[in-house]
């Protein structure tokens, strides 16, 4: 296999994994029926990049691009729709700064999706898929800093939520 079609299925598998990680805010909204401790913005913002991404792919005739960004694009938008469903109170946003709002499993996917798109961007020259996933890395490795640094405040209990499903 041509390293440049591994990193295809590698960007493939890391991003519809990375996306699928919104499976579980879903699993916790069906069941409580309230979109409380639920965060929108990260929906949002991926839904946006989809689309954004998916217009570059179509123009570029990269396939890989594509078909993730088509994945995501539709993946995010049913997390939004599902938000909208169960939230109570529309107009209240219950912000917190603690650790335990991340989720430490989509900060590792975030950071293996970045990663490998950059190395393919990387091998096709191309710095328009490079450069947007740089700040993926960087913010994955300060989240992973941010979960480092507070673990050790509760001893034996982690300080993020696991993936469940």
């Amino acid at each position: 296999m041509e390293f440049l079609q591994f990193l295809s299925w590698a960007c493939i598998v890391f991003t519809v994994g990375m996306f699928s990680t919104g499976l579980t805010d879903l699993k916790k909204m069906r069941a409580s029926k309230s979109a409380d401790n639920v965060q929108f913005l990260p929906f949002l913002t991926t839904c946006l990049n989809n689309l954004g991404w998916l217009y570059y792919g179509i123009l570029k005739t990269d396939g890989t691009l594509v078909l993730v960004n088509t994945i995501g694009a539709c993946l995010q938008s049913l997390y939004i729709l599902s938000y909208c469903h169960y939230t109570n109170d529309k107009m209240e946003i219950v912000r917190t700064g603690s650790v335990e709002r991340l989720s430490f499993s989509l900060t590792v996917a975030t950071f293996l999706t970045s990663t490998s798109w950059t190395l393919y961007g990387l091998q096709l020259q191309d710095y328009y898929i490079m450069v947007p996933n740089t700040p993926g890395i960087v913010t994955s490795l300060i989240r992973f800093f941010l979960f480092w640094r507070f673990a050790s405040v509760n001893q034996g209990v982690p300080s993020y939520k696991l993936i469940e499903i």
